[in-house]
């Protein structure tokens, strides 16, 4: 019992300082891609003009770690545990926009904080999180990463079509989904890893889909953040995440979740409570506007219109 203790508090430190360290990372990649081109949207180019920004290799710094710290809580603790606890990376990102915004919290901010805390906490406590050994059905694997994959693509067709209105949330929401796919890829490549060394890693398949999920969620995200203000984006790429990896968790990666009548209605009533939090500290004042996308969108318009 005390084990199992320890390894809970490993399990939520390592999870908290990684959501702390992707909050930070975020406000600065946001800073940022909002005075990239216009030209770069969903382009790699986007990636390459980025580089050459301080600030933005800053927040991309912060996300590597918040990455390498996520991945040592999923290689500790279950999917269906560790997601709800990254999804407080909002709370980090929240905090660093208020010292820039010097925005009070006020009613909304000290609701959303109360909504996603608690939604975290009794989801967590109804659930009661526990490993399990994966499933073996490979079909079964493949339809759930393949409906992730298949919803990412779709979301991100349709934003192409709607850059400045409902594109940078679309595209938050498949980043999202990709990024609980790539959280749960990085657990089956940490177990390969532990199983067998570098050399049962580099033979399965996992550890390049991982980076290619890695590359193309931050080509979305930037993409994101570049043509919309955090306002927008990170509330969606927040929600999409851990629901995407709860999915995984619990589809093929053998989490298990208490599935009685009371602890089911509590855990849907957490995460209801986790993304209302969400969506109510994303939309918070403190949040920055951003600047270039008020002025991309003034200059839209005062072109004349098409008679």
């Amino acid at each position: 019992m005390i084990e199992v203790h320890r390894v809970s508090v490993l399990v939520l430190v390592l999870a908290l300082s990684a959501a702390c360290c992707l909050g930070f990372g975020f406000v600065l990649q946001q800073n940022a891609a909002q005075r990239a081109p216009l030209s770069d949207f969903l382009s790699f180019r986007l990636l390459i003009d980025l580089v050459k920004v301080p600030r933005w290799l800053g927040g991309i710094a912060l996300m590597v770690v918040g990455m390498a710290l996520g991945a040592a809580a999923l290689g500790q603790g279950e999917l269906a545990l560790v997601e709800p606890l990254l999804a407080t990376n909002l709370l980090f990102a929240l905090a660093l926009s208020r010292r820039q915004t010097k925005q009070p919290l006020g009613r909304q901010g000290w609701a959303g904080l109360l909504l996603l805390a608690g939604g975290v906490t009794a989801f967590i406590v109804a659930g009661q999180p526990q490993g399990g050994a994966a499933t073996a059905d490979p079909v079964r694997q493949w339809l759930i990463i393949g409906a992730m994959v298949g919803l990412a693509l779709l979301l991100t067709t349709h934003a192409k079509r709607s850059r400045l209105s409902s594109g940078p949330v679309l595209l938050a929401l498949a980043a999202g989904l990709l990024y609980g796919v790539q959280d749960a890829l990085t657990r089956v490549s940490g177990q390969k890893f532990a199983d067998g060394g570098f050399a049962e890693l580099l033979t399965g398949w996992q550890p390049y889909a991982v980076l290619a999920l890695g590359v193309t969620g931050l080509v979305l995200v930037q993409s994101a953040f570049e043509t919309a203000s955090l306002r927008k984006s990170l509330p969606a790429l927040t929600a999409a995440q851990p629901l995407a990896g709860i999915i995984c968790g619990v589809g093929f990666l053998g989490d298990r979740l208490r599935t009685d009548a009371v602890a089911l209605s509590w855990e849907a009533g957490g995460l209801l409570a986790v993304v209302a939090g969400i969506v109510l500290l994303g939309l918070h004042p403190a949040m920055p506007h951003g600047l270039a996308e008020r002025a991309r969108v003034g200059k839209l318009q005062a072109q004349p219109q098409p008679q």
